[in-house]
């Protein structure tokens, strides 16, 4: 097939996926699951659907490699964000539309091109018959967005073989993605004790004591940093309290967005709170007291450059005329819960969108790079882990 035709094809994927309208908390994703099983299914590939309920699913594929040993597992999220305002989109966002070398629509940064890229390489080499240099498992999940119920039943359900190397499709820009912000919603609950407005000095001001530990908390986590993420970052989302204008509250709830850096862990973060909520009840004559939450708690992910599955890359896109240039991301993917407990798992990220578009209007993919994608991770494919020394396997 000349280049003409595979891309028209490519393209054609890419915006039938974008078609599939899969808001997450709307739409459910399970219809795009079915049509990539589908879709491989016809071209020769074994893949199957994990229906989780409600409307929800996975897609799960196997394409066997010539070479035994552990494989690569690439992943791709099914679900988008909520278009947001209508009247900030120049275009109807569940529409896709080709302007000026961009395909624009809702997921198509965030993820559906990277998704696409993935599904349309393995269904080529299961229409032509060639297999890749390793096993590549394909994992398609569902709400990645929101609470990774997904990742996590391909995990319970005991459906992710063991790899070498987690590939995740996220946008990256074409650039190679070695280490991405984990993530901790940490709910505090502070009891103190009331008193009339008029006499503070009775009471146990909540309010005053969740809020101090939170900062003084966050203060200790945004000295952490990383030579590509930088910063570890600490914020109050969300705070409830008080009872009226008269009263000393007793009560108080803060909610904390943490990032984490490589490094910075939960417990680390968990000693350090009750440290200096320890400081803090003391100046109160230790009346308050905390509970503490973990309402999400994903981990940071980061992968050494000389590792086989980077430098595969690397080369894979070099192939492709894509220069190396690295990356790092700060929002937390599927990664975190794929690779957990993994220790000698390499994780890259990789994929053709746009960070700095995901979850905005007029969201877009530029459809070079998507192509591009295509090519590398073709390239990638074809690559054996017990190779590293030429490039045999790899085309221009």
């Amino acid at each position: 097939m000349e280049k003409e035709g595979w891309e028209q094809e490519a393209i054609q994927l890419l915006t039938d996926l974008m078609e599939i309208r899969t808001v997450n908390g709307k739409d459910g994703e399970k219809q795009a699951a079915e049509y990539i099983c589908q879709y491989l299914s016809s071209r020769g590939i074994k893949a199957f659907v994990q229906d989780i309920g409600e409307e929800r699913g996975n897609v799960i594929a196997l394409i066997p490699g010539e070479e035994t040993g552990e494989g690569m597992i690439w992943n791709g999220h099914l679900d988008t964000v909520d278009y947001g305002e209508l009247e900030s989109w120049d275009t109807e966002p569940w529409t896709p539309v080709i302007e000026n070398g961009c395909l624009f629509g809702r997921g198509a940064s965030d993820m559906k091109s990277g998704l696409a890229a993935m599904v349309y390489v393995l269904g080529k080499l299961g229409e032509t018959g060639k297999k890749p240099g390793n096993s590549i498992q394909f994992l398609g999940t569902c709400d990645e967005e929101r609470g990774g119920a997904g990742a996590r039943a391909v995990i319970s359900g005991g459906h992710m073989m063991e790899g070498s190397v987690l590939l995740i499709g996220e946008p990256t820009g074409c650039t190679v993605g070695i280490a991405q912000k984990g993530c901790i919603w940490l709910e505090l609950e502070v009891r103190g004790k009331t008193s009339h407005g008029a006499y503070p000095e009775e009471g146990c001001n909540a309010v005053i004591c969740a809020y101090e530990t939170a900062e003084r908390l966050g203060s200790w986590i945004r000295e952490h940093d990383h030579p590509v993420l930088g910063s570890a970052t600490a914020q109050i989302t969300e705070i409830q309290g008080g009872i009226q204008p008269n009263m000393t509250p007793d009560l108080c709830t803060v909610l904390m967005d943490i990032r984490t850096v490589p490094g910075l862990t939960y417990e680390s973060i968990h000693s350090r709170l009750k440290t200096v909520f320890r400081e803090i009840s003391r100046k109160y004559g230790s009346i308050p007291s905390l509970v503490i939450r973990i309402k999400n708690h994903r981990i940071s992910i980061e992968a050494d450059k000389s590792s086989k599955g980077v430098s595969r890359l690397v080369k894979s896109m070099e192939a492709a005329g894509i220069r190396e240039t690295y990356s790092g991301i700060s929002y937390f993917t599927d990664a975190s819960i794929l690779a957990e407990g993994k220790e000698g798992l390499t994780t890259v990220l990789f994929g053709p969108g746009s960070a700095d578009m995901a979850h905005k209007p007029n969201e877009c993919v530029q459809i070079e790079k998507y192509l591009r994608a295509i090519q590398a991770l073709t390239n990638l494919a074809a690559a054996r882990i017990e190779d590293e020394s030429n490039n045999k396997g790899y085309c221009q």
